[in-house]
């Protein structure tokens, strides 16, 4: 019964929170372009901190030059002028302060703080022509947000683009911000769709790309990616809200294929003006983790982790994040406030308990690294997802899913016990959740 956990606990480097704890992962990354750090929940310090950590030393120590996260375009884009010091008068909290859309703790956070706050002294300290390292956002969901920056960056290089523009998104203008009342209401054909308004829109300012770049060099080419690329989010956005009425898969596959468009264009991008352009992204397990891998193929459904596996092969490496129990800020349903609930132990047949019985509280494997591990934790397990809501009560069919996690993954970090990740806005719900110091043994 313990011969399992024995051999994955002979292949395992155990975390220790010293510096040297990732030096051999670090080493594992090689010359990889893309490093994608997931996580299992979207509400846990530890992921947020380990993240971070290495993150630092890939910026460091291998040239990275950008961190892509699971947010959308605009708002991440406040963070990263923040960081090249391009907004002088605002600190880290007000950097964040984009990020208004709920789940607003999975930015708006206290490790995010911390983290935001390093890169800016980092880029303060580079040299003149050195590369500075960016933040932008891969997501989807800021139609609106990205409309206002399209129109104010036309008002600025071209009023009347900025006014046929304006002209075109006043298609969403009877919808409001109820995107989803759009999505509706063209599905059922009760409404025209805006679908050629943003495509027009987003091709007209590409072809003018040639006339607005005739400016200040990089700043220009700075300027127009960022409007294009919420252009780019206004044409899928729009046809992610249309596709939410058809079925699961095909938004959930057009989020992804959006996410790994972002991350190419975004690497197209950097590369203009330095080689190569290394990529740090940060996302759930569910998107960085190889669908294949997973049941989520057997639905027809892929992620930005195939994707990138596909396209980049050897120079893409997925790291995935685990936790056995512990506490962890989330809703109890969208759009609800933020709670900070209890994570039950994980159950018998997932990789979560393999990992609990192994013995060490933090430890990370590369299963590359230790084949014969890999093979016998190749046997389809459950693997636990928990999102910006977590559902207890019904956690076994909630949160649940098969994988088979050395396919899924180059390496895994587990962390036995974690805690919830502290939100720049405490509720009253998220006060509540404090555990008492006899938790999880005193339950």
């Amino acid at each position: 019964m313990n011969a399992l956990p024995n051999l994955v606990r002979a292949g395992v480097e155990p975390l220790t929170g010293m510096l040297h704890d990732y030096d051999s992962l670090i080493r594992r990354v090689g010359n990889a372009h893309f490093v994608l750090l997931g996580e299992a929940t979207h509400g846990t310090h530890e992921f947020y901190r380990e993240r971070a950590q290495i993150t630092k030393r890939l910026i460091r120590e291998k040239g990275f030059c950008a961190v892509a996260v699971e947010a959308d375009w605009p708002d991440a884009y406040g963070v990263n002028r923040f960081v090249h010091a391009a907004v002088k008068e605002v600190d880290t909290v007000d950097a964040l302060a984009g990020f208004k859309r709920f789940p607003q703790w999975m930015w708006r956070n206290a490790d995010m703080l911390d983290f935001i706050g390093w890169l800016r002294e980092h880029n303060d300290e580079q040299k003149k022509g050195d590369r500075k390292v960016g933040f932008y956002g891969l997501d989807l969901y800021s139609l609106h947000a990205s409309i206002d920056a399209v129109l104010a960056y036309l008002a600025k290089v071209d009023p009347g683009s900025a006014k046929r523009a304006r002209k075109r998104y006043a298609c969403f203008d009877h919808f409001g911000k109820d995107m989803q009342s759009y999505g509706l209401a063209t599905g059922l054909g009760m409404s025209a769709t805006c679908e050629q308004a943003v495509v027009n829109e987003l091709v007209e300012l590409r072809l003018r790309e040639a006339e607005y770049l005739e400016r200040d060099g990089q700043i220009a080419a700075d300027e127009f990616f960022c409007a294009e690329q919420n252009a780019f989010v206004i044409k899928n956005a729009e046809q992610y809200y249309r596709t939410m009425f058809r079925g699961e898969v095909s938004s959930w596959n057009l989020r992804d294929r959006h996410m790994m468009e972002t991350l190419m264009a975004l690497a197209a991008h950097l590369e203009q003006f330095h080689k190569p352009a290394k990529i740090v992204v940060w996302a759930h397990n569910s998107h960085l983790g190889n669908a294949r891998a997973t049941q989520m193929s057997e639905r027809g459904e892929f992620n930005l982790g195939q994707l990138a596996r596909e396209r980049f092969g050897h120079q893409a490496v997925l790291i995935g994040f685990t936790t056995h129990t512990g506490t962890v800020t989330a809703a109890s349903e969208w759009d609800s406030p933020a709670e900070r609930k209890q994570v039950r132990p994980a159950v018998p047949e997932s990789y979560e308990m393999l990992f609990h019985h192994v013995g060490y509280p933090r430890f990370w494997l590369d299963f590359e690294k230790n084949p014969e591990a890999s093979i016998e934790l190749r046997g389809s397990r459950l693997e636990r997802a928990i999102g910006v809501i977590y559902r207890p009560e019904t956690e076994l069919v909630s949160h649940y899913f098969s994988a088979r996690l050395p396919d899924q993954f180059n390496a895994v970090l587990h962390f036995d016990y974690t805690r919830a990740v502290e939100p720049l806005e405490r509720t009253a719900e998220w006060e509540a959740g404090e555990v008492g110091e006899t938790f999880p043994t005193g339950l």
